[in-house]
């Protein structure tokens, strides 16, 4: 399987590659900071990485910058999402950047639906063809509130 990697003209990488990514801390985010998945267990996130096509944003000193998984059956649906880039590295439209790399990805092009689900971030997938959904009356959900509960 080949991955894709592309790096910026301020020297930040992009990869597919899942041995590139620190694990930890995309763990650490998503479990400390987001406000979508406080407390996920580390085992989860390793379960969802293994399961996705995953995006890496590295700073030019190879660290973890950022982080964006799809979940996708590549022919029909994907579902965009943990899309974050860290605190330190924000202000450099790094997150416009890694979402258009996303959505050009080869294996995500020609798909009938592009999916996500954002709190405050419209303003940034609007700039990327994303729209409220024309027929919210379709769409049902089956949530889990608190799926994890604090230690």
């Amino acid at each position: 399987m080949s991955f894709l990697t592309l790096t910026n003209q301020a020297g930040f990488t992009l990869s597919t590659d899942p041995a590139r990514l620190d694990v930890a801390a995309i763990h650490r985010f998503l479990s400390e900071d987001s406000y979508w998945c406080q407390h996920i267990p580390r085992a989860t996130v390793e379960r969802a990485i293994a399961h996705s096509l995953n995006f890496g944003l590295y700073a030019p000193d190879g660290q973890q910058a950022g982080f964006a998984r799809v979940v996708s059956d590549r022919a029909t649906f994907a579902w965009l999402c943990d899309v974050f880039v860290l605190p330190a590295y924000r202000g450099q439209g790094l997150s416009k950047w890694l979402v258009q790399q996303v959505l050009a990805h080869p294996e995500l092009q020609g798909l009938r639906r592009h999916l996500l689900a954002t709190l405050d971030a419209h303003g940034l997938y609007l700039q990327h063809g994303y729209t409220p959904l024309a027929q919210p009356e379709r769409w049902l959900e089956r949530p889990h509130p608190n799926p994890y509960p604090a230690p």
